[in-house]
C-alpha cells in the first residue's frame, strides 16, 4: 500500500502544481474568497470527492467566539467548502483543514502573480495555505482508489486570519470527526498544542485643559505609560510561570505582551484627553483565554490610581485564539510521527509557539488536533512568500499515508502508475 500511494502523488503531483499556480492567482484576502472557494469545489470533486458549499450565516457575528474584523464583513453568498472521500463506516474519521484566504499584500505588486524559480514558488498564499490545500488535494487525488474504512472531510475554510471565523462556523453547524489535522507551515514538524494569542483595547479618559492650565488637568498619555510598565511587569510575570513548560521548552520567548498601538491627543498644547492602547498577549496551554482576560484586567486594577480605576474601559473585540494542548501520546499523534518516521522525515513532537484555527477543533469541537505541514511559518505574510514544492509533494505524501493509517483501508488498489 506505502509503496502504491508513493507512485500515486507522484503521478498527480504535476496536476496538483497546475492547480497551486493556477489558485495563487485568484486574490482571495480574508473577507473576498468566494471564487478560490469555487475553485476548490471544482478540483476537489475531480478527485473523487462529494463537494458541498456550507454556507455562511450573518449569525455568526453573535456567537461568543466570533472574531470581529477591523472592518465589519457580511457573510451573504459566502460558504466553506467540504470535501468528502466517504468511508465503509467502520473505520476512524478523519477532518483535513486548511483555508483559503490571505492577508493583503499592499507592498507587493506581483503578489497573486506566481512565480517559480525551479521548485520555489512564490507567491501570496503559496505557504499560507494554498500550498496546504494542494497538498490536501493531491492526497486525496492519490487515494481516489482506495477504500477507507473511515471518512475523511477536506475542510477549505474561510477568514482564519481574522482570527477562524470559517473554522467556528463549520464546528457550530456539527462537523466533527475522530481527529483533526490541520495543515499550516511547520516544516513537517508535528504539532499537538500552541500557544494561544489574544488581543486587548484599553481606552483611558482623562481631563483636558490648556497646556497653561496642565497641572489641573490629567493626562491620558501619562495614565497610558503607569498601565503600559503595568502590562510589561506582567509579561515579566508570565515568562517566569511558563518557562521550561512541556512541549515548549525550545522557545526561548515562548510568551509575550505587545502593545502594538496607541492613540491619544488632539493638540501639543492640551492635555489629553483620551488615549486607546491596543495590543496582544501570547499564552502557553498553562493559561486559558479567560484567565489571561482576568489578568490583564487585574494588572490595571493593581494600578494605584484612583482616577484611572474609575476611567477606563477594557475590551477583547477582535483577535481571541485560544491555547490548547492535545495529549501527545493520543494515537493520532503516534501515527503521525510513526509515519514521518517511515518516511525518513525528522519530524519531532512538540508546542507550536503560534495559534491558528486548530485550537478551535480541540476547545470548542473537543476533537484530538494536530497541525502539519511543508513550508516555514517565516515565509507566511512575507513580501516574497514561497513553498517548496518537493516538500509540499511530500507533505502530501505523509498525509495520505496518514489517512490509511488513521481511517483504515479496506484492500490494497492493484492499478499500476506510471511514473
Amino acid at each position: 500500500m506505502s509503496d502504491f500511494i508513493s507512485a500515486a502523488v507522484q503521478e498527480k503531483a504535476a496536476e496538483a502544481r497546475e492547480f497551486l499556480i493556477d489558485l495563487i492567482q485568484i486574490k482571495s484576502i480574508s473577507g473576498s474568497e468566494t471564487e478560490a472557494v469555487r475553485f476548490c469545489l471544482g478540483k476537489f470533486a475531480q478527485a473523487g470527492c462529494e463537494c458541498k458549499l456550507i454556507p455562511l450565516s450573518n449569525d455568526i457575528k453573535n456567537d461568543p467566539e466570533y472574531s470581529h474584523p477591523a472592518e465589519p464583513v457580511s457573510y451573504e453568498g459566502r460558504s466553506n467548502l467540504v470535501a468528502y472521500k466517504h468511508g465503509i463506516g467502520d473505520g476512524r474519521s478523519l477532518i483535513l483543514q486548511t483555508h483559503a484566504d490571505t492577508v493583503p499584500a499592499a507592498d507587493w505588486e506581483d503578489a497573486f502573480v506566481p512565480h517559480e524559480d525551479g521548485d520555489i514558488i512564490y507567491g501570496r498564499g503559496s505557504c499560507d495555505a494554498k500550498g496546504h490545500i494542494a497538498a490536501i488535494w493531491l492526497a486525496l487525488a492519490a487515494l481516489s482508489e482506495v477504500k477507507l474504512k473511515g471518512r475523511v472531510q477536506a475542510q477549505i475554510v474561510v477568514e482564519e486570519e481574522f482570527g477562524g471565523n470559517g473554522a467556528l462556523a463549520l464546528i457550530r453547524q456539527g462537523h466533527r470527526a475522530d481527529a483533526v489535522l490541520v495543515a499550516e507551515s511547520t516544516e513537517m514538524q508535528i504539532h499537538p498544542a500552541n500557544r494561544g494569542a489574544i488581543w486587548f483595547k484599553i481606552e483611558i479618559e482623562g481631563v483636558p485643559r490648556h497646556m497653561g492650565r496642565k497641572h489641573e488637568g490629567i493626562s491620558a498619555i501619562d495614565l497610558s505609560y503607569k498601565v503600559i510598565e503595568a502590562l510589561y511587569r506582567y509579561e515579566e510575570q508570565i515568562i517566569e510561570q511558563s518557562a521550561g513548560y512541556p512541549g515548549f521548552e525550545r522557545y526561548a520567548n515562548p510568551v509575550q505582551v505587545n502593545i502594538g498601538t496607541l492613540h491619544s491627543g488632539e493638540w501639543p498644547s492640551m492635555v489629553a484627553a483620551r488615549a486607546e492602547i491596543e495590543g496582544g498577549v501570547g499564552f502557553l496551554p498553562n493559561r486559558s483565554m479567560d484567565q489571561v482576560k482576568q489578568e490583564i484586567r487585574q494588572v490595571i486594577e493593581s494600578i494605584d490610581d484612583p482616577w484611572l480605576q474609575e476611567h477606563y474601559t477594557l475590551s477583547f473585540p477582535k483577535l481571541h485564539n485560544d491555547s490548547y494542548e492535545t495529549e501527545y501520546s493520543h494515537p493520532a499523534v503516534v501515527a503521525l510521527k510513526e509515519v514521518c518516521q517511515r518516511e525518513g522525515l525528522a519530524s519531532e513532537v512538540f508546542g507550536w509557539n503560534v495559534s491558528c484555527d486548530a485550537r478551535l477543533y480541540a476547545k470548542i469541537g473537543d476533537m484530538p488536533t494536530i497541525v502539519f505541514g511543508a513550508g516555514s511559518i517565516m515565509d507566511a505574510h512575507a513580501r516574497d512568500e514561497k513553498i517548496d514544492f518537493n516538500d509540499l509533494v511530500k507533505s502530501a505524501e505523509v498525509i495520505a499515508k496518514f489517512i490509511v493509517e488513521w481511517c483504515g483501508a479496506v484492500d490494497h488498489p492493484v492499478t499500476t502508475h506510471s511514473s
